[in-house]
């Protein structure tokens, strides 16, 4: 009798779970289907390449070539086309300065539906915050990238580079071609910790290259779940392997964060380590956030600690290491240039054992090839954009308030309306009479507007320095048998590395 009743309670309350199930379910699909019908309608007077009935072009996008792919997509859809992620996610990919400059002129937010990927891992740092908070994040972080702050930083990317250097000179004896781009990720890496953290001149540990090896993995999940639709639900996507991988990276990167923050903060509460602190040649980011107030106060909780040192340690260095990366393959593939920006920079060190911070002005042919390069090959490819209100285009189209805006850097940079010849390594594109007149939304490495790259000129100097050091160091030249097959990951990666050869230079290396 007992068994019985517990039986048909049990049998009510599975068919009642059920029905609750399902109504949310269809809720939820009602949701959805409202969603694309509104963006669908938003994006009609756009006509785009065609899409497959279920993935949109998700699997064109996700193919080899992908990149190079929406570059021919330019030619058949001037200034934008819709590109559909699944069926439910539509955004208007652009990629004419007009067009930018409609949208990122202004202040819109990061469009959620890509970026609340990265709150897992990043959490709500300057990235991704919007309104009021993003204001004040960026007002309190803006003296840690004043040129005062950022002038030590050109000893501190030598001393970096330098030990990487001399990892290349044994590679290079053994006289074959390898890949420079994990090498260049730990130097980046190694420069940043020094810079973020007060990193003492041991290089990376074993925890920190832990670090590096989760963040490489994070980046490589992120892109693959914002391509994949069926990722794109939270409760399905850390039901799968995929899914608990990027947790298992997280936890390791932000135990890497936590410590040093708390290792930090210990430290300060010592006052020979304050001391310490206040003799030392250069402030670290670290020692910005946490001595940042506003005009109440107000300091950085602990979670916004977190968020901002996790969202530079990504945006400083992996963008960074895929900068170095393809300037260098560009090098290799115009030995011309390469061979210009040497003598450049042999002249401007002169008898100088290193390069000094007025050096870094001098720099205008090195400059202008990564600029050049920065246009072939953007760091970032791809930035994405949420309306807040409507926008009305140069042609007469508009969007609605809601609208998604996807800037495709690396089409806009190759668009053959925009840039004559683009396929062409031109560095000259970018000397003083050739810019002036160009739209200024024409060349968008650092994307532009109020919400444009914090520590551009953080990377600018970097860029500059570790090239230049490594032009003086060795010449670079290609494997034909193991060209880069470009790849969006986040940043502009190569699928199979970048595989150079290395000839040292002996003396005058500047070192």
């Amino acid at each position: 009798m007992v068994l019985s009743l517990l039986s048909r309670s049990l049998s009510r309350l599975v068919l009642w779970a059920s029905v609750v199930i399902l109504i949310v379910g269809i809720l939820k699909l009602a949701r959805l289907l409202l969603r694309r019908q509104k963006l669908a309608k938003a994006l009609d007077s756009f006509p785009g390449p065609p899409t497959h009935w279920l993935f949109g072009h998700a699997l064109e996008i996700q193919k080899l070539g992908s990149l190079d792919k929406v570059v021919s997509w330019t030619e058949q859809f001037p200034y934008a086309h819709p590109l559909w992620l699944g069926q439910f996610i539509g955004f208007l990919n652009i990629y004419e300065p007009d067009y930018a400059k409609a949208v990122y002129s202004r202040g819109d937010p990061k469009a959620a539906d890509v970026y609340d990927f990265f709150l897992q891992w990043i959490g709500k740092g300057l990235l991704v915050l919007e309104g009021p908070k993003w204001f004040q994040h960026r007002k309190l972080l803006t003296p840690g990238f004043h040129y005062d702050v950022l002038k030590p930083y050109v000893a501190i990317f030598a001393q970096s580079t330098h030990a990487m250097l001399d990892k290349w000179e044994k590679k290079a004896s053994e006289n074959k071609s390898f890949d420079i781009f994990c090498d260049v990720g730990h130097m980046a890496l190694d420069t940043l910790m020094k810079c973020t953290f007060g990193k003492g001149d041991s290089g990376l540990g074993h925890r920190d290259s832990s670090y590096y090896l989760a963040v490489s993995d994070l980046t490589l999940l992120m892109q693959q779940r914002i391509d994949s639709f069926q990722y794109h639900n939270d409760f399905i996507y850390w039901c799968t392997p995929h899914g608990r991988r990027f947790l298992r990276a997280c936890q390791i990167a932000h135990e890497h964060t936590d410590e040093i923050i708390r290792q930090r903060k210990a430290a300060l509460q010592d006052e020979k380590e304050q001391k310490k602190v206040q003799q030392r040649r250069h402030v670290d980011f670290l020692d910005i956030l946490l001595g940042a107030r506003d005009e109440s106060g107000i300091t950085l909780s602990d979670a916004d600690l977190r968020a901002e040192v996790d969202t530079f340690m990504f945006e400083g260095h992996d963008t960074t290491t895929s900068g170095i990366s393809w300037f260098l393959y560009c090098m290799a593939l115009y030995p011309e240039h390469q061979q210009r920006c040497r003598e450049e920079v042999r002249e401007i060190l002169g008898d100088q054992d290193s390069f000094q911070w007025d050096d870094l002005g001098k720099m205008t042919y090195l400059t202008m090839c990564i600029k050049e390069c920065f246009r072939l090959y953007p760091p970032v490819p791809q930035v994405y954009r949420q309306l807040n209100k409507p926008v009305s285009f140069v042609d007469g189209r508009s969007l609605p308030a809601g609208s998604l805006i996807s800037l495709h850097i690396y089409a806009l940079h190759r668009n053959s309306a925009v840039w004559p010849e683009p396929e062409v390594f031109d560095p000259l594109r970018f000397s003083p009479e050739n810019v002036t007149g160009r739209h200024p939304f024409a060349f968008m490495p650092f994307s532009a507007g109020p919400r444009n790259c914090i520590g551009q000129q953080f990377a600018m100097n970097e860029m500059k320095v570790v090239t230049a050091l490594c032009l003086l160091r060795f010449e670079f030249s290609l494997d034909p048998s193991k060209l880069p097959i470009k790849i969006p990951q986040l940043i502009l990666r190569s699928k199979n590395g970048i595989h150079l050869h290395l000839k040292p230079l002996g003396s005058g290396s500047g070192k």
